[in-house]
């Protein structure tokens, strides 16, 4: 607060030149930290997303069971899943529901490097304003500047896991039973598709959740630079 009354007051005693100079002097202030330290300083607090909170999608149920971001059953498999519940087939529906998950956990265990190269080669064109935007704006910005390319790569990941753990058998079954039954209309979904957004979806929801833990609350700032960094939003 004390800072805050003396910004507010120099303006009235110094010119232009004289306040440069004396922002660069105040403690922790504004001018003290580079761009190049505050660009650092975001890449560490998103690849810390990915450390800590990513991880955890890629265990046994690291999707299934975590409600922010397991996967639900796209809209025109909601009509399969309810009919074949009314018409007996219960266990598969559900068997249909968990390989999708399961194929997302498997799918962001070996797609994890992926995430850690696209957050080493992004470029903060103006980190300042996305340190001083809203708790998880790193993470927007990063979604917004890697979401295609990470997509490309991470589609062929989700379709052979989709056949590694099962799942594609699972609902082919599922479908050609639903289509076997009488008055429904065929489905025919792009899982690898569904699947792959949810997934990025999920990935993304993790690392906003590391990023907003580190710019509220200080004991998260575990590095040098990202206390130095994040004090500015403080």
């Amino acid at each position: 607060m004390k800072k805050l009354y003396i910004l507010i007051l120099i303006p009235f005693f110094y010119g232009c030149a004289e306040l440069q100079s004396i922002a660069t002097q105040l403690p922790g202030g504004e001018y003290g930290v580079t761009n190049t330290e505050i660009a650092s300083g975001l890449r560490q607090a998103l690849d810390f997303g990915i450390d800590k909170q990513v991880t955890k999608l890629t265990k046994e149920d690291g999707f299934f069971k975590n409600e922010l971001v397991r996967i639900s059953l796209p809209p025109e498999l909601q009509k399969v899943d309810k009919t074949l519940r009314d018409v007996g087939l219960s266990s598969l529906a559900d068997e249909g529901l968990k390989v999708l998950n399961r194929a997302a956990e498997d799918a962001v265990k070996e797609a994890t490097p992926i995430f850690v190269t696209a957050v080493k080669e992004i470029t903060f064109t103006d980190a300042r304003n996305i340190l001083l935007g809203n708790n998880t704006s790193a993470t927007t910005y990063l979604n917004q500047k890697t979401e295609a390319q990470l997509y490309a790569k991470f589609n062929p990941v989700i379709t052979t896991s989709l056949n590694k753990v099962g799942a594609t058998e699972v609902w082919s079954n599922i479908i050609n039973k639903y289509n076997s039954l009488p008055l429904t209309s065929k489905v025919n979904p792009d899982l690898p598709d569904y699947v792959t957004n949810e997934a990025l979806n999920g990935v993304f929801t993790m690392i906003a959740i590391e990023e907003k833990d580190i710019r509220t609350n200080f004991s998260a700032r575990t590095t040098d630079l990202l206390r130095k960094v994040f004090s500015l939003q403080d």
